[in-house]
């Protein structure tokens, strides 16, 4: 298939998989006629890169899955290489996590202390000091 009919089936641009290739993640094979030629084979890297940034992976991670893939493994997470980015990836976003339950905390904690020092007015309507002005008949805004 022509570099179009992919970039369409893998729901993705052709200036993304020239990029890709650029990279040194999708084959750069050429008919005799010049055109760009792929295969169901560099559907499914593409299909892997995608899903992979999806899931927040750069595209430098996606190195390992799309290796294991052309060296012929069924999944591109079949690789020992693949694992270890899978694993980096959780202790990364468990950092995340943790991070972000702290500031929540945090933040919660100054809600709580702002609340507090307004007292019972906290619960009220806010007063809004804006008067809106609607022109009269006849009046020039």
């Amino acid at each position: 298939m022509r570099i179009g009919e992919l970039a369409e089936r893998a729901g993705t641009s052709t200036r993304a998989l020239r990029y890709y290739e650029s990279r040194g993640l999708l084959p750069a094979r050429r008919a005799g006629n010049g055109y760009r030629t792929y295969d169901e084979g560099d559907l499914r890297l593409i299909q892997q890169i995608r899903t992979l940034q999806d899931f927040g992976f750069e595209l430098e991670e996606t190195r390992p899955f799309v290796e294991c893939l052309r060296a012929g493994h069924p999944a591109g997470d079949s690789c020992p290489a693949s694992l270890a980015v899978y694993r980096g990836k959780l202790a990364e976003l468990d950092a995340l996590i943790g991070r972000l339950g702290s500031i929540r905390a945090q933040v919660g904690e100054q809600l709580a202390q702002a609340e507090a020092a307004q007292g019972p007015a906290a619960s009220a309507e806010p007063l809004c000091e804006l008067a809106i002005h609607s022109p009269r008949e006849g009046e020039d805004t």
